[in-house]
């Protein structure tokens, strides 16, 4: 009887059990990093206390701003983390190894965005529960939406930065592709002028970006105490960029660094 050595598992054929193994695996290593945790859990929460006291003389500002900010950090700092973790198992040849086994890059993937997920709702929490019951932010809507939000928000920061890992060389790369990914979606969502004051060409790009739908539903979440079908938009749509994002990081996955 002939033999023969096992293959990867197919890209787009996650199973449940290597799945929950790999967040397993990804979660032991977080809990030796403990800057990786600081710098996910503590520094939106830092961020949004120093701008608290920033805007402290200027009443209503902090409320106006506060509640975009509340998802643009979570965002920002999953994206950081999470490229910088997946470029690094796969400069010290783990991916290599990893992929040797049965073990599809659908599992990969999504093992390490469950995993960084329980790190963003851990976030979230944080995050929100600081801006409204220490902070004093004022919104209509409910607390639960804005929680939501700031969690979809963090995700997609997750997805971000395990979509970018895959073309960077080295950590120092990884970092480059913030001002390329993240800044302009920060200039262009709302936050510093209404998007529909832009010259025309800017504006049909934000329209396009994740990050302007955060700040939207952050926005409904500010003025209205329903949910309203903006809102329902909003999420829907950074929701399903968090998904696309994620199966082309499953898609573009390398096993090592060229």
């Amino acid at each position: 009887m002939s033999s023969h050595p096992p293959t990867a598992a197919p890209a787009f054929a996650p199973s449940l059990s290597r799945t929950l193994a790999t967040a397993a695996r990804v979660l032991r290593q977080l809990r030796h990093d403990p800057r990786s945790i600081a710098l996910m859990l503590l520094v939106p929460c830092l961020m949004l206390f120093l701008l608290r006291f920033v805007f402290d003389g200027s009443p209503g500002t902090f409320d106006s701003i506060g509640a975009s900010l509340l998802g643009i950090f979570p965002l920002i700092t999953m994206f950081l983390v999470t490229s910088i973790a997946t470029l690094r198992e796969r400069t010290s040849g783990t991916l290599e190894r990893l992929l040797a086994m049965p073990l599809g890059k659908a599992d990969l993937i999504a093992g390490y965005a469950l995993a960084f997920g329980l790190v963003a709702v851990i976030q979230s929490l944080l995050a929100t529960g600081l801006a409204l019951w220490v902070l004093g932010l004022d919104i209509v809507g409910s607390p639960w939406l804005l929680l939501l939000v700031a969690l979809l928000d963090a995700l997609l920061g997750t997805a971000l930065g395990l979509f970018v890992s895959a073309f960077a060389a080295s950590e120092f790369q990884a970092v480059q592709f913030m001002p390329a990914v993240i800044f302009p979606q920060l200039l262009l969502c709302g936050l510093f002028a209404p998007r529909d004051t832009m010259q025309p060409v800017l504006e049909a790009i934000s329209d396009v970006l994740p990050m302007s739908y955060a700040v939207d539903a952050m926005s409904e979440v500010l003025r209205h105490p329903d949910v309203t079908g903006d809102f329902v938009r909003d999420v829907l749509v950074v929701a399903v960029c968090a998904l696309v994002v994620l199966a082309l990081g499953a898609a573009t996955l390398r096993r090592r660094t060229a």
